[in-house]
């Protein structure tokens, strides 16, 4: 795989719309709550299932799943007609976005048909884990060949694994959210870089307001409406009364650079006795969906 190139990125930059984030009045600073989740119709089989995330246009539904039976990660699309329609029957995205004997998983489809994902196939920065690539879908010739998006100290991927990147647009600049355990083989903690103006992602900083001692994974921004941002992630920090498991947890922030709320529990409508993993805010945030123990489930508010 190559390193990331201006180039490569040039189209992702001019998608961008910088906009300065309104101040929030009281009333709407704190996002509405999640109802009870159900199962995701349509998506779910006897394997396992997990990495679930809406297009932006929220036509499809992107998820991870091993289903193909090579014991491996795959990335597969389930399609709509319309936002109340239900999924179709997910298809696979096959090479060069799955490929041979990797996994891969962590979708984000973002604006332009361009996708960032985490794959463990060779040439990444060590020899366990997964990195982040970025590939783009052109109508006459399918996805282009994953472009890696560098290790550190050059880019944000490092000899440890990496989870969920997340695209955040700001009037200062785009930043790519993502977890990671540094390369030091520690607890995953919650990460941020920088897009350069060459298009390329500068190495990550561990965001102290949303990590902890504990494993803290999966991170998705989502930016709303009045120029606010909440970004769920999953953890196994302890909850009284509760088993050690992951749980989903979000925080919101003004300016999404860093400086995040205490991190709150989710609490029983999302949340099991069970492993909730990679929660995902749609693009107009009315849908949150995330695995759980190898199934895809959906809350609305």
């Amino acid at each position: 795989m190559r390193n990331m190139s201006s180039a490569t990125l040039s189209g992702l930059a001019a998608a961008v719309v910088l906009a300065a984030p309104a101040m929030a009045r009281a009333d709407h600073w704190q996002p509405a709550a999640w109802g009870p989740a159900v199962p995701e119709q349509g998506v779910n089989t006897g394997f396992g299932e997990g990495c679930p995330i809406e297009t932006p246009d929220g036509l499809s539904l992107v998820i991870a799943s091993n289903r193909s039976g090579l014991g491996v990660n795959d990335l597969w699309a389930a399609d709509r007609a319309s936002i109340d329609a239900p999924f179709g029957a997910p298809r696979k995205l096959g090479p060069p976005v799955s490929y041979d004997n990797s996994s891969d998983y962590c979708p984000l489809p973002v604006f332009g048909r361009s996708l960032f994902f985490v794959s463990t196939r060779a040439g990444g920065c060590g020899p366990t884990g997964g990195d982040i690539y970025y590939t783009r879908q052109s109508p006459a010739d399918g996805w282009s060949d994953p472009v890696h998006l560098g290790c550190a100290p050059a880019g944000p991927n490092t000899a440890g694994p990496e989870y969920s990147p997340s695209i955040v647009e700001t009037w200062y600049g785009t930043l790519l959210y993502y977890s990671s355990d540094g390369g030091d083989g520690g607890d995953q903690d919650i990460y941020v870089s920088t897009r350069r103006t060459d298009g390329t992602f500068g190495p990550g900083r561990r965001v102290d307001s949303l990590s902890s001692e504990y494993d803290d994974f999966m991170p998705n921004v989502h930016r709303r409406d009045n120029g606010t941002f909440e970004v769920v992630f999953n953890s196994n920090r302890p909850v009284p009364g509760h088993p050690p498991s992951q749980d989903v947890y979000t925080s919101t922030s003004l300016w999404a650079f860093g400086f995040w709320s205490t991190p709150k529990n989710l609490g029983p409508n999302v949340n099991t006795d069970g492993n909730e993993t990679r929660a995902t805010i749609s693009a107009d945030g009315k849908r949150l969906h995330f695995g759980r123990d190898g199934d895809i489930y959906v809350s609305e508010r």
